[in-house]
């Protein structure tokens, strides 16, 4: 039996399992198992919690289609509460090693158990080469891409992993498949790419839509939101401290001007446990 937690930010589900207490094998395949949301657990992935030799805990984040991806904003924040609340810490502030580097997350805990997240998500990376996407601009802000019946200009950040945030009129009526599905795979981006569509409701508030790498559309991505932050501040289009809105729910980005550094606020929630069967 292998013990498993489902739980959301935002909506932004995953299945999230102890990797130090228990063997985790197979884990690109098992993930595109508890992702299944017919024949499965049904997430938008599989996150482990592992031992780090750097930081409090190692946190490894695979997509539904079973690739591995650096981070993930609104998965980390889970992390938190998962190993908080299940006693394999008692600190209130964590440091979390991804693949996008170590994360510090503050946790804001509420009868005895992790309510909303603060993390630390570190300096966006604006350099094309290490986003990665082909640009001789620096900062890329003005890509312009074809797709379908449609042209869009894009900003591209990296928060850890590749994003590319783009302004639309109305998120609500935008068909996000028919235009994500294509511009996650052009050749712009060597190793694909995130993409937000964002409508901007005033200095301080926004919207997004985001079509994930690997995932299809998902109700919040935590990177993305922060990304599109980065975005709009520098096409002056928003303050540096955002309300971020999406199909889950909402989250606080600040992109600090003294550190350079970008926090996400948000909450982080258990939604059940279980065991998974290992001849599944």
């Amino acid at each position: 039996m292998i013990k498993f937690t489902k739980m959301h930010g935002l909506g932004n589900d995953y299945v999230y399992m102890d990797a130090i207490h228990q063997k985790i094998e197979n884990e690109s395949s098992l993930a595109q198992f508890v992702s299944n949301r017919n024949f499965g657990i049904g997430s938008d992935g599989l996150i482990l919690i592992c031992k780090s030799e750097v930081a409090d805990f190692k946190m490894r984040m695979f997509n539904s289609d079973g690739s591995e991806a650096e981070m993930c904003g609104n998965g980390i924040r889970c992390v938190g509460k998962f190993v908080y609340d299940k006693g394999l810490t008692d600190k209130k502030e964590i440091s979390i090693e991804t693949l996008a580097g170590i994360k510090i997350l503050q946790l804001n805990v509420e009868n005895g158990k992790v309510k909303t997240v603060k993390v630390d998500m570190g300096e966006p990376i604006l350099t094309p080469n290490e986003i990665p996407v082909i640009s001789q601009e620096e900062p890329v802000k003005n890509l312009k891409l074809q797709a379908e019946d449609r042209e869009f200009k894009f900003t591209c950040v990296s928060m850890g992993n590749p994003h590319a945030i783009t302004i639309i009129n109305n998120t609500a009526e935008f068909d996000v498949e028919t235009y994500g599905k294509i511009l996650e795979v052009d050749k712009a981006f060597p190793n694909k790419t995130n993409v937000e569509f964002i409508e901007i409701v005033d200095k301080n508030h926004i919207k997004m839509r985001v079509w994930e790498r690997g995932a299809g559309e998902t109700l919040a991505c935590g990177t993305g939101a922060c990304a599109s932050v980065v975005a709009c501040v520098l096409n002056n289009l928003t303050e540096n401290i955002v309300e971020v809105e999406l199909l889950g729910g909402s989250l606080e980005i600040e992109w600090n001007k003294q550190d350079n550094h970008v926090y996400m606020t948000g909450p982080a929630v258990t939604v059940f446990e279980g065991e998974l069967l290992q001849d599944k």
